[in-house]
């Protein structure tokens, strides 16, 4: 009877010391890995930048973006993948993470399965950009141009199946024009590729384009989004311009590996919304074009599986294959 009472004190001991060592152990207690599947100085690598500075002052760790590149941005998501759900590793990406699926139904790779989501974060329009010497002035006129022209113009893009690529393949399709394709990694080479005259049309982000517009290095045509953007409201829609419908936007969001708990994901949401409403921080992304989004872990998984349904179908009826 002694013994029982005895066992039955020391059960209880563990249990109390138990809960008492989870609840000392606060995520995070060490520094985090935000990994980006792009090179740097790219639109993914700048919101990865400024989320992560904001991150490590809230959560008192350091969190380091980690720029992992390469095959359509699969390299850097099944590092995330595979790693430990812990909360220590974390991914940044741009709406290829949307694209994997049908770009490659073979890869074991799954994102709606191999990842929990944590938010939304930023979204933005692209802008459709040209090279200074090609004589065209708005969007109708650059469809004229490559009409004219079928399979001659180059367009780049931030990688095989990047919404970069997505969208020209959408405006292609749409306005029944012809245009080779050249995929970089990341959106830094992929600018500096039109600025050399390697290609002679992208998609870019409205804040690296619009200052270059300014100086004349590149013909600022069209907004990808439905509406005008407050950074350059003088920027006519491509839908305004005679394709009627057209719609493309970037978003950028953060997940965490699978198996990583719930009070977790939560916790990041929680703080990441709260960073995103900092006057300072909402300033700062909407002065480069992109609009902070408040949201729930939920809200990011439904944008998910919708994105992954709407590109599925785009990328069946345009062909588009992984080089």
């Amino acid at each position: 009877m002694t013994n029982r009472i005895g066992m039955s004190v020391l059960g209880i001991c563990f249990c109390v010391c138990s809960v008492g060592a989870a609840a000392r152990e606060v995520w995070p207690s060490k520094p985090i890995r935000l990994v980006n599947p792009y090179t740097p100085g790219g639109a993914v690598d700048t919101v990865a930048r400024t989320l992560a500075q904001q991150m490590s002052e809230t959560w008192g760790q350091p969190v380091i973006v980690d720029n992992r590149p390469g095959a359509g941005t699969t390299i850097g998501m099944d590092i995330v993948a595979q790693a430990v759900g812990d909360g220590y590793t974390l991914l940044v990406n741009n709406g290829s993470v949307a694209t994997v699926v049908p770009l490659y139904p073979k890869l074991a790779l799954n994102p709606v399965k191999d990842f929990a989501p944590i938010a939304l974060a930023v979204q933005s329009p692209y802008l459709l950009g040209v090279q200074p010497s090609l004589k065209v002035n708005n969007v109708q006129e650059f469809i004229a141009y490559a009409k004219a022209r079928p399979g001659q113009l180059l367009f780049g893009s931030t990688g095989m199946g990047s919404l970069a690529q997505l969208t020209m393949e959408l405006l292609k399709a749409n306005a029944k024009i012809d245009l080779l394709h050249v995929p970089y990694k990341g959106g830094a080479p992929n600018i500096t590729a039109l600025l050399s005259g390697e290609v002679q049309a992208i998609f870019g982000p409205v804040s690296a384009i619009t200052p270059l517009a300014k100086i004349g290095k590149i013909k600022a045509l069209a907004v990808s989004s439905a509406k005008r953007v407050e950074l350059a409201p003088e920027i006519p829609t491509v839908a305004e311009q005679g394709v009627p419908g057209f719609e493309a936007t970037s978003w950028y969001p953060i997940f965490a590996p699978a198996r990583t708990p719930l009070a977790i994901t939560q916790k990041a949401n929680a703080d990441i919304n709260r960073i995103l409403q900092k006057p300072e921080v909402k300033s700062h992304f909407l002065a480069l074009g992109m609009i902070p989004v408040i949201g729930s872990p939920e809200m990011l998984s439904d944008y998910l599986r919708a994105e992954i349904n709407r590109w599925t179908k785009i990328i069946i009826s345009t062909g588009v294959k992984p080089e």
